[in-house]
């Protein structure tokens, strides 16, 4: 047997011990204690959602290029932000930038639904038949500008996004249901996470931690 090529009930395993560290010294012990959030993290393979040529590093503490300009986050940023929406289990949540399809599998494990959208339909296309093929049955899909949101479905209990524009889109809070929470990374070259807490016709913001996202693309 070639050990270099180990079967894959054995490759499985190690990728599962791989999660479990990662969980540990990535998220926990910088600070993350939902344990909702914890037990996501510690479910989804983040294996699935990389290239073939990064898997060694697919629980490393970075994030990973996906192709098409695009990557995968960085566990911690995506347990970060996810975190700062204090998810209860019911929520419809809006995702903007589907990407690899991996938060959007943490947050269809701690939700009641997420809906989508990705403005390449390549990785729309993609990430949809990986969490197909993992089975996730509560995620519906748009390829679309992620500035307008999704109306149709709206309002959102939350709405997470994983790309910078440079300004808060008026689309996204728009569709905010009221006493809800908004994660978003904004700006150009200097980024910030910005948690946006809607009351009424009024939103509250709140400076979180400086980031590095991919631009937002579409109507800027």
């Amino acid at each position: 047997m070639n050990p270099s090529n180990p079967p894959r009930q054995d490759r499985e395993d190690d990728f599962t011990r791989k999660r479990k560290a990662m969980v540990e010294s990535q998220i926990y012990k910088r600070g993350i204690r939902d344990k909702r959030l914890l037990a996501a993290f510690e479910t989804v393979p983040r294996h699935y959602f990389v290239s073939p040529q990064f898997l060694k590093d697919a629980y490393s503490d970075k994030p990973l290029p996906i192709g098409m300009h695009q990557t995968i986050s960085q566990p911690y940023i995506v347990a970060y932000m996810i975190d700062c929406l204090e998810l209860k289990g019911d929520e419809r949540v809006l995702e903007i930038g589907t990407g690899s399809g991996y938060e959007t599998a943490i947050l269809a494990e701690m939700v009641a639904a997420v809906y989508t959208i990705e403005i390449i339909p390549q990785l729309s296309t993609r990430a949809e038949r990986i969490l197909n093929h993992l089975n996730y049955r509560n995620i519906f899909f748009k390829v679309g500008d992620g500035h307008a949101g999704w109306p149709e479905q709206a309002p959102f209990d939350a709405i997470v996004v994983s790309a910078a524009p440079s300004f808060i889109p008026a689309g996204l809070t728009d569709q905010l249901a009221d006493r809800c929470k908004m994660i978003i990374p904004v700006g150009d070259r200097d980024q910030e996470l910005i948690m946006i807490v809607k009351s009424g016709k009024c939103c509250k913001q709140f400076r979180k931690i400086p980031v590095r996202f991919v631009p937002m693309t579409g109507e800027d």
